[in-house]
C-alpha cells in the first residue's frame, strides 16, 4: 500500500467512505424502529417494511450495478450512487408517514445496491492485481466498523436528538463524498456485452412481488384475490426467467452454475439460513426496547458485543473448517445458532441482564462462523468462467433472503401481537417470546439441507496475517 500514488490512495478512501455509509445504514435503523413508531403513529410491531424495502431494493438492483459500472464508468456510477443515497437519505428525515418513508428507503436502496460492488470494481481497476487483497482489506475494514457503531450510534441520536439524525448525518458526509468522487475518481469503463435486460426484470418482478406478497394483507392491506393474483406473478415470473436462462449464454445468471452440486446446497442452504438468522438483527433490539424496557442507547450497547464476537470469529473460521469439514460446522452452528437464540430468550425473560452481552458475543461468533461457511462452500468448486456470476447470485440470495427474514419477523410479531397485545400486562413479552420460538425453528431447518453436503476433499488455505499486510 505505501508504494501506491496518494491518487490510488485517495481512491481507495472514497470507496472506504461507500462501504461504510452503506454498512452504517443497515444497523443504525434497527436501533431507531419504536422511536419511529411513535412519531409515524404506528404499531413497533409492523415496522419491518422500513428495513425490508431497503434490503430488497438492494437485492433487485445488484445484477445491474456491475454492468452499469463497466458500461457508463465506476465514478459516475459511483457518484450516482452516494446523490441517490444522499437524496434518500433526506427524504427519509423528512417523512410523516410510514409509506412516505418506505418509499425514500427504496431511494437509499438504489443508491446502497450500487456502492459495495462498484467500489470492489474499482479497486480492482485501479491497483495492481498483486496489491489487490491488500486494497480490499483496507477498504472493507471501514464496513466492519460500520456495524459496530451503527447501533450504538442510533440508540444515541434517538435518545438525545430524534431518530431522523440517523438519516440527516448522512447529507453532509454524503455531499463530501461526491465532491471528492468527482474530483479525484478516474471514470475507467469497459466493452461490456448486451444487458439481459428481459432476464433482470423477470427476477426483479419475480423477487419483490413475492416478497410483498409475504407480508399478505397486513402490510398491504390488500385483498385474499389480490394476494393470489401476486403470488401467481411472482411464481409465473420466475419460471419464465428459467424458461429465458436455459440454453442462454447471455443470461444475467447462467443455469450451468447450478450443476456444481456445492454451489447448489450452498445456496438452498444459504437462502433458507439467512431468512432465519436476517430475523435476529430486526427482532433483538426491537425486543430490548419494547419487551423489555430498555433505552434505545442501552439496546444500542447491547448489539455491540454480537458484532465483536463475529468479527472475532473471521480470523480462525477457516481453521475451523479444515478441523472439522464444511458439513458438520454448518449442521453444529445452525443448531448453536438456534439454541444460543434461545438462551438469549430465557437470559432476557429471567431478568438475568447481565449474562446477555455474553449470550449475544457467542451469538456473534456462532452467526459469523456460519456465515462464512455457507459463503465459501457456495463458490469454492465454481469453475472460473463461472466465479464472478456465482458470486453475484449468492450476493443477490443473500440480500433478498434478509428482507424475506425481516418480512416474517413481522408477521409473526403481528401475528402474536393481535391474539395477545391487549390481554394482560405481560403480554408483550408473551408476543416476543412466540416470535421467538418460531423464529428459532425456522433457524433450525437448514441444518436438513447442510446435512447433505458431501465430505471435503481438499483443505482451506490459511492466509497468514503478515501476507494480509503486504
Amino acid at each position: 500500500m505505501t508504494e501506491l500514488p496518494d491518487s490510488t490512495r485517495w481512491q481507495l478512501w472514497i470507496v472506504a467512505f461507500g462501504f461504510f455509509m452503506q454498512s452504517l445504514d443497515t444497523t443504525i435503523v434497527n436501533t431507531a424502529l419504536p422511536s419511529m413508531a411513535k412519531s409515524l403513529g404506528e404499531s413497533p410491531l409492523h415496522m419491518h417494511m422500513v428495513i425490508v424495502s431497503y434490503v430488497l431494493t438492494v437485492a433487485v438492483m445488484l445484477p445491474a450495478s456491475g454492468w452499469l459500472a463497466d458500461k457508463i464508468g465506476v465514478r459516475n456510477i459511483f457518484f450516482s450512487a452516494i446523490i441517490l443515497f444522499t437524496l434518500g437519505s433526506l427524504f427519509c428525515a423528512g417523512s410523516n408517514t410510514l409509506n412516505e418513508l418506505v418509499m425514500a428507503r427504496v431511494l437509499q436502496g438504489i443508491g446502497g445496491a450500487m456502492m459495495v460492488p462498484v467500489g470492489r470494481l474499482t479497486v480492482m481497476k485501479i491497483v495492481p492485481r498483486e496489491q489487490y487483497m491488500a486494497a480490499m482489506t483496507f477498504v472493507t475494514l471501514p464496513g466492519q466498523i460500520g456495524p459496530l457503531l451503527g447501533p450504538a450510534l442510533g440508540g444515541i441520536l434517538v435518545e438525545y436528538a430524534s431518530w431522523h439524525w440517523i438519516f440527516l448525518i448522512n447529507i453532509p458526509v454524503g455531499i463530501v463524498g461526491a465532491i471528492a468522487t468527482l474530483l479525484l475518481m478516474p471514470n475507467y469503463t469497459m466493452q461490456t456485452r448486451r444487458f439481459d435486460l428481459s432476464g433482470f426484470l423477470l427476477l426483479a418482478v419475480g423477487m419483490a412481488v413475492l416478497t410483498l406478497a409475504l407480508d399478505g394483507g397486513k402490510g398491504s392491506g390488500i385483498s385474499h384475490a389480490a394476494l393470489a393474483v401476486l403470488i401467481a406473478s411472482g411464481v409465473v415470473a420466475i419460471l419464465l426467467y428459467l424458461r429465458h436462462a436455459k440454453n442462454n449464454a447471455r443470461a444475467l445468471f447462467s443455469l450451468d452454475l447450478f450443476r456444481t452440486h456445492t454451489f447448489s446446497l450452498g445456496l438452498l442452504g444459504s437462502f433458507v439460513g439467512r431468512i432465519g438468522s436476517g430475523m435476529l438483527p430486526f427482532m433483538t433490539p426491537v425486543f430490548l426496547q419494547i419487551g423489555l424496557g430498555f433505552s434505545p442507547f442501552h439496546a444500542g450497547l447491547m448489539m455491540i458485543p454480537m458484532v465483536l464476537g463475529s468479527m472475532g470469529m473471521k480470523r480462525v473460521v477457516v481453521q475451523v473448517v479444515n478441523r472439522f469439514g464444511y458439513r458438520r460446522v454448518l449442521v453444529a452452528t445452525t443448531l448453536g445458532l438456534a439454541l444460543v437464540s434461545l438462551l438469549l430468550m430465557a437470559t432476557a425473560l429471567l431478568g438475568w441482564y447481565y449474562i446477555l452481552p455474553f449470550v449475544l458475543f457467542l451469538l456473534g461468533m456462532v452467526n459469523s462462523t456460519r456465515f462464512s461457511s455457507m459463503n465459501t462452500l457456495t463458490l469454492k468448486d465454481l469453475p472460473d468462467d463461472l466465479a464472478s456470476s456465482g458470486n453475484s447470485l449468492l450476493s443477490m440470495i443473500m440480500q433478498l433472503s434478509m428482507s424475506i427474514g425481516v418480512t416474517v419477523a413481522g408477521l409473526l410479531l403481528g401475528m402474536f401481537g393481535q391474539q395477545h397485545l391487549t390481554a394482560e400486562a405481560g403480554a408483550t413479552q408473551t408476543v416476543f417470546m412466540y416470535s421467538w420460538l418460531c423464529m428459532a425453528f425456522i433457524i433450525v431447518l437448514p441444518a436438513i439441507i447442510f446435512s447433505r453436503v458431501p465430505n471435503d476433499t481438499h483443505k482451506n488455505t490459511v492466509i497468514s496475517r503478515r501476507k494480509r499486510s503486504l
